[in-house]
Protein backbone atom coordinates (compact mmCIF):
# COMPACT_ATOMS: atom_id res chain seq x y z
CA UNK A 1 0.00 0.00 0.00
CA UNK A 2 1.61 3.35 -0.96
CA UNK A 3 2.18 5.35 1.55
CA UNK A 4 0.27 8.64 2.13
CA UNK A 5 1.87 12.03 2.24
CA UNK A 6 1.98 15.69 2.17
CA UNK A 7 -0.16 17.12 -0.47
CA UNK A 8 -2.42 13.71 -0.33
CA UNK A 9 -6.45 14.58 -0.18
CA UNK A 10 -7.96 13.65 3.40
CA UNK A 11 -11.25 13.75 4.90
CA UNK A 12 -12.35 14.48 8.30
CA UNK A 13 -15.82 13.82 9.32
CA UNK A 14 -16.73 14.83 13.25
CA UNK A 15 -15.25 18.25 14.16
CA UNK A 16 -16.25 18.26 17.81
CA UNK A 17 -13.99 19.71 20.02
CA UNK A 18 -11.14 16.58 19.57
CA UNK A 19 -11.77 16.38 15.76
CA UNK A 20 -11.33 20.00 15.10
CA UNK A 21 -8.41 19.96 16.57
CA UNK A 22 -6.90 17.03 14.93
CA UNK A 23 -8.42 18.21 11.84
CA UNK A 24 -6.96 21.15 12.24
CA UNK A 25 -2.80 19.68 12.79
CA UNK A 26 -3.93 17.10 9.66
CA UNK A 27 -3.95 20.38 7.57
CA UNK A 28 -1.18 21.60 9.16
CA UNK A 29 0.61 18.89 8.79
CA UNK A 30 0.51 19.43 4.46
CA UNK A 31 -2.27 17.09 3.10
CA UNK A 32 -5.33 18.53 1.71
CA UNK A 33 -8.21 18.43 3.64
CA UNK A 34 -12.02 18.16 2.70
CA UNK A 35 -14.42 18.44 5.94
CA UNK A 36 -18.20 17.29 6.79
CA UNK A 37 -19.62 17.70 10.00
CA UNK A 38 -23.36 18.02 11.29
CA UNK A 39 -23.01 21.76 12.27
CA UNK A 40 -21.12 23.92 9.87
CA UNK A 41 -20.56 26.66 12.01
CA UNK A 42 -17.82 24.54 13.65
CA UNK A 43 -16.02 23.89 9.95
CA UNK A 44 -15.68 27.35 9.97
CA UNK A 45 -12.23 28.05 11.32
CA UNK A 46 -10.94 24.85 9.08
CA UNK A 47 -12.77 26.26 6.03
CA UNK A 48 -11.20 29.80 6.71
CA UNK A 49 -7.62 28.48 6.57
CA UNK A 50 -8.02 26.19 3.38
CA UNK A 51 -10.24 23.27 4.15
CA UNK A 52 -12.89 21.98 1.33
CA UNK A 53 -16.12 21.96 2.69
CA UNK A 54 -18.58 19.12 2.00
CA UNK A 55 -22.26 18.98 1.92
CA UNK A 56 -22.06 15.15 2.54
CA UNK A 57 -19.73 12.04 3.72
CA UNK A 58 -19.47 10.61 0.53
CA UNK A 59 -18.70 14.23 -0.93
CA UNK A 60 -16.05 14.32 1.74
CA UNK A 61 -14.78 11.13 0.47
CA UNK A 62 -14.63 11.34 -2.93
CA UNK A 63 -10.58 11.74 -4.05
CA UNK A 64 -10.02 11.21 -0.75
CA UNK A 65 -6.86 8.98 0.00
CA UNK A 66 -7.62 8.70 4.07
CA UNK A 67 -11.27 9.31 5.46
CA UNK A 68 -10.85 9.58 9.22
CA UNK A 69 -13.87 9.90 11.71
CA UNK A 70 -13.98 11.63 14.93
CA UNK A 71 -17.94 10.74 16.12
CA UNK A 72 -20.22 10.07 19.43
CA UNK A 73 -20.84 6.26 18.90
CA UNK A 74 -20.95 3.35 16.26
CA UNK A 75 -24.52 4.18 15.00
CA UNK A 76 -23.15 7.24 14.04
CA UNK A 77 -20.33 6.04 12.35
CA UNK A 78 -22.27 3.14 10.17
CA UNK A 79 -24.36 6.58 9.04
CA UNK A 80 -22.02 8.56 7.87
CA UNK A 81 -19.91 5.57 6.06
CA UNK A 82 -23.33 3.51 4.99
CA UNK A 83 -25.80 6.12 5.39
CA UNK A 84 -27.44 8.04 2.67
CA UNK A 85 -25.14 10.36 1.19
CA UNK A 86 -22.45 8.18 3.03
CA UNK A 87 -18.53 7.97 2.51
CA UNK A 88 -18.28 4.23 1.19
CA UNK A 89 -19.45 4.12 -2.01
CA UNK A 90 -17.25 7.42 -2.67
CA UNK A 91 -13.76 5.66 -1.18
CA UNK A 92 -11.93 4.47 -4.15
CA UNK A 93 -10.46 0.97 -3.06
CA UNK A 94 -6.82 0.96 -1.74
CA UNK A 95 -8.14 4.14 0.56
CA UNK A 96 -8.00 3.54 4.37
CA UNK A 97 -10.42 5.13 7.23
CA UNK A 98 -9.29 5.70 10.08
CA UNK A 99 -11.35 5.96 13.09
CA UNK A 100 -10.73 7.90 15.96
CA UNK A 101 -13.94 6.87 17.51
CA UNK A 102 -14.14 5.24 20.84
CA UNK A 103 -16.87 2.30 19.95
CA UNK A 104 -17.65 -1.68 21.09
CA UNK A 105 -14.66 -3.57 19.27
CA UNK A 106 -17.19 -5.94 17.94
CA UNK A 107 -18.62 -3.17 16.08
CA UNK A 108 -15.35 -2.22 14.85
CA UNK A 109 -14.75 -5.64 13.67
CA UNK A 110 -17.96 -5.45 11.55
CA UNK A 111 -17.99 -2.20 9.97
CA UNK A 112 -13.89 -3.06 8.95
CA UNK A 113 -15.47 -6.15 7.29
CA UNK A 114 -17.96 -4.07 5.58
CA UNK A 115 -15.25 -1.98 4.04
CA UNK A 116 -12.93 -5.05 3.01
CA UNK A 117 -15.85 -6.36 0.90
CA UNK A 118 -15.27 -2.93 -1.08
CA UNK A 119 -11.46 -3.07 -1.16
CA UNK A 120 -11.03 0.01 1.35
CA UNK A 121 -8.70 -0.91 4.82
CA UNK A 122 -10.17 0.54 8.17
CA UNK A 123 -8.08 1.35 11.36
CA UNK A 124 -10.03 1.28 14.29
CA UNK A 125 -7.88 4.53 16.27
CA UNK A 126 -9.36 5.43 19.40
CA UNK A 127 -7.43 7.77 21.07
CA UNK A 128 -6.04 9.36 24.77
CA UNK A 129 -5.22 12.89 25.76
CA UNK A 130 -7.73 14.69 25.96
CA UNK A 131 -8.90 18.04 24.36
CA UNK A 132 -5.12 19.62 25.44
CA UNK A 133 -3.65 16.52 23.22
CA UNK A 134 -5.84 16.81 20.54
CA UNK A 135 -5.00 20.55 20.07
CA UNK A 136 -0.94 19.69 20.71
CA UNK A 137 -0.80 16.80 18.63
CA UNK A 138 0.57 14.55 21.44
CA UNK A 139 -2.44 12.03 21.62
CA UNK A 140 -1.99 8.24 22.26
CA UNK A 141 -3.52 6.11 19.35
CA UNK A 142 -4.10 2.74 20.18
CA UNK A 143 -4.61 0.75 16.60
CA UNK A 144 -6.11 -1.99 15.24
CA UNK A 145 -6.60 -3.41 11.85
CA UNK A 146 -4.18 -4.15 8.53
CA UNK A 147 -0.73 -3.91 9.62
CA UNK A 148 0.02 -2.64 6.06
CA UNK A 149 -2.63 0.04 6.01
CA UNK A 150 -1.05 0.97 9.52
CA UNK A 151 2.09 1.48 8.05
CA UNK A 152 0.80 3.59 4.76
CA UNK A 153 -1.15 5.89 7.45
CA UNK A 154 1.76 6.57 9.08
CA UNK A 155 2.59 10.50 8.15
CA UNK A 156 -1.08 10.98 8.86
CA UNK A 157 -0.80 9.50 12.46
CA UNK A 158 2.54 11.76 13.40
CA UNK A 159 0.49 14.63 13.06
CA UNK A 160 -1.99 13.65 15.35
CA UNK A 161 -0.33 11.75 18.25
CA UNK A 162 2.90 11.42 19.53
CA UNK A 163 2.20 8.05 20.68
CA UNK A 164 0.86 5.08 18.28
CA UNK A 165 0.71 1.37 19.00
CA UNK A 166 -0.32 -0.88 16.73
CA UNK A 167 -2.46 -4.12 19.08
CA UNK A 168 -3.68 -6.27 16.05
CA UNK A 169 -6.47 -6.91 13.73
CA UNK A 170 -9.83 -4.76 13.80
CA UNK A 171 -10.98 -4.24 16.87
CA UNK A 172 -8.00 -4.73 18.52
CA UNK A 173 -7.66 -1.04 19.28
CA UNK A 174 -10.85 -0.38 20.82
CA UNK A 175 -10.40 -3.35 23.29
CA UNK A 176 -7.34 -1.05 24.34
CA UNK A 177 -9.20 2.02 24.80
CA UNK A 178 -12.25 -0.28 26.58
CA UNK A 179 -9.15 -1.00 29.07
CA UNK A 180 -7.80 2.61 28.99
CA UNK A 181 -11.31 4.23 30.22
CA UNK A 182 -11.66 0.94 32.46
CA UNK A 183 -8.57 2.10 34.57
CA UNK A 184 -9.30 5.96 34.01
CA UNK A 185 -12.53 4.85 36.09
CA UNK A 186 -10.24 4.88 39.49
CA UNK A 187 -11.23 8.10 39.13
CA UNK A 188 -13.78 6.45 41.63
CA UNK A 189 -10.98 5.85 44.07
CA UNK A 190 -9.48 9.15 43.95
CA UNK A 191 -12.77 10.75 44.62
CA UNK A 192 -13.21 8.47 48.23
CA UNK A 193 -9.78 9.22 49.09
CA UNK A 194 -10.12 12.96 48.87
CA UNK A 195 -14.04 12.68 50.33
CA UNK A 196 -12.27 10.44 53.20
CA UNK A 197 -10.03 13.32 53.65
CA UNK A 198 -12.63 15.72 53.61
CA UNK A 199 -14.08 14.09 56.21
CA UNK A 200 -11.20 13.81 58.50
CA UNK A 201 -10.60 17.55 58.33
CA UNK A 202 -7.37 17.19 56.15
CA UNK A 203 -6.42 20.36 53.37
CA UNK A 204 -7.31 18.25 50.94
CA UNK A 205 -5.41 20.03 48.16
CA UNK A 206 -1.97 19.22 50.36
CA UNK A 207 -2.98 15.90 50.87
CA UNK A 208 -3.13 15.58 47.11
CA UNK A 209 -0.10 17.16 46.33
CA UNK A 210 1.67 14.54 49.26
CA UNK A 211 -0.13 11.75 47.37
CA UNK A 212 1.23 12.58 43.98
CA UNK A 213 4.74 12.22 46.03
CA UNK A 214 3.74 8.88 46.58
CA UNK A 215 2.85 5.43 44.63
CA UNK A 216 -0.76 6.46 44.65
CA UNK A 217 0.76 8.80 41.42
CA UNK A 218 -1.46 8.69 38.46
CA UNK A 219 -2.65 10.53 35.68
CA UNK A 220 -5.93 10.12 37.12
CA UNK A 221 -4.46 11.61 40.87
CA UNK A 222 -3.00 14.57 38.59
CA UNK A 223 -5.35 16.34 36.57
CA UNK A 224 -8.66 14.79 37.20
CA UNK A 225 -8.52 15.19 41.37
CA UNK A 226 -7.92 18.81 40.24
CA UNK A 227 -10.89 19.50 38.41
CA UNK A 228 -12.85 17.99 41.37
CA UNK A 229 -10.92 20.21 43.90
CA UNK A 230 -11.34 23.00 41.90
CA UNK A 231 -15.13 21.94 40.75
CA UNK A 232 -14.68 22.87 37.25
CA UNK A 233 -17.29 20.65 35.94
CA UNK A 234 -18.42 23.70 32.86
CA UNK A 235 -17.47 23.28 30.53
CA UNK A 236 -16.32 19.44 30.24
CA UNK A 237 -13.27 18.31 29.34
CA UNK A 238 -15.16 14.99 28.99
CA UNK A 239 -18.50 14.52 29.66
CA UNK A 240 -19.50 12.25 32.13
CA UNK A 241 -22.14 10.93 29.48
CA UNK A 242 -19.14 9.83 27.18
CA UNK A 243 -17.56 8.28 29.90
CA UNK A 244 -21.05 6.40 30.69
CA UNK A 245 -21.08 5.14 27.24
CA UNK A 246 -16.90 4.37 27.13
CA UNK A 247 -17.65 2.42 30.42
CA UNK A 248 -20.63 0.82 29.08
CA UNK A 249 -18.11 -0.38 26.17
CA UNK A 250 -15.39 -1.70 28.78
CA UNK A 251 -18.02 -3.66 31.04
CA UNK A 252 -19.57 -5.22 28.04
CA UNK A 253 -16.07 -6.63 26.72
CA UNK A 254 -14.89 -7.49 30.01
CA UNK A 255 -17.79 -9.67 29.32
CA UNK A 256 -17.20 -10.56 26.30
CA UNK A 257 -14.21 -12.22 27.35
CA UNK A 258 -14.65 -13.65 30.67
CA UNK A 259 -13.16 -11.13 33.03
CA UNK A 260 -13.88 -10.88 36.16
CA UNK A 261 -14.02 -6.79 36.89
CA UNK A 262 -16.28 -5.58 39.55
CA UNK A 263 -14.81 -2.13 39.91
CA UNK A 264 -16.04 -1.74 36.30
CA UNK A 265 -19.45 -2.73 37.10
CA UNK A 266 -20.01 -0.43 40.48
CA UNK A 267 -18.76 2.57 37.99
CA UNK A 268 -21.13 1.57 35.68
CA UNK A 269 -23.44 1.89 38.42
CA UNK A 270 -22.11 5.53 39.57
CA UNK A 271 -22.11 7.15 35.79
CA UNK A 272 -25.50 5.45 35.84
CA UNK A 273 -26.74 7.81 38.65
CA UNK A 274 -25.07 10.65 37.25
CA UNK A 275 -27.15 10.71 34.05
CA UNK A 276 -30.22 9.88 36.28
CA UNK A 277 -29.55 13.28 38.02
CA UNK A 278 -29.28 14.88 34.92
CA UNK A 279 -25.28 15.42 35.15
CA UNK A 280 -24.23 13.81 31.83
CA UNK A 281 -23.67 17.01 30.43
CA UNK A 282 -21.21 17.99 33.28
CA UNK A 283 -16.78 16.70 33.15
CA UNK A 284 -16.94 13.31 33.97
CA UNK A 285 -15.04 14.43 37.22
CA UNK A 286 -18.31 15.55 38.82
CA UNK A 287 -18.00 12.02 39.93
CA UNK A 288 -16.13 13.58 42.37
CA UNK A 289 -19.09 15.86 43.84
CA UNK A 290 -21.62 12.87 43.69
CA UNK A 291 -19.22 11.06 46.60
CA UNK A 292 -18.83 13.57 48.39
CA UNK A 293 -23.18 14.26 48.49
CA UNK A 294 -22.94 10.37 49.40
CA UNK A 295 -20.17 11.27 51.85
CA UNK A 296 -22.49 13.84 53.53
CA UNK A 297 -20.41 16.49 52.52
CA UNK A 298 -21.17 19.61 49.95
CA UNK A 299 -18.19 18.80 47.86
CA UNK A 300 -14.45 18.74 47.93
CA UNK A 301 -12.60 21.78 47.53
CA UNK A 302 -8.77 22.73 47.61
Amino acid sequence: MTPLAPGDRVAFIGLGTMGAAMAANISRAGFRLAVHTRTRARAEALVASGALWAETPGEAAREARALCLSLPDAADVKAVLFGAGGAAEALAPGSIVIDFSTIAPEEASRVAAMLAERGVAMLDSPVSGGPMGAVQATLTCMVGGDRSAFAAASALFSAVARTVTHLGPAGSGQVCKAANQLICATMQAVAEGLALGARAGLDVAAMREALLCGSARSAVLETHALRMLEQRFSPPAFRAGLMRKDIRIALAAAQVHGVFAPATAHAAQMFEALANQGRDGEDCTVLGQLVAELSGLAGVQG
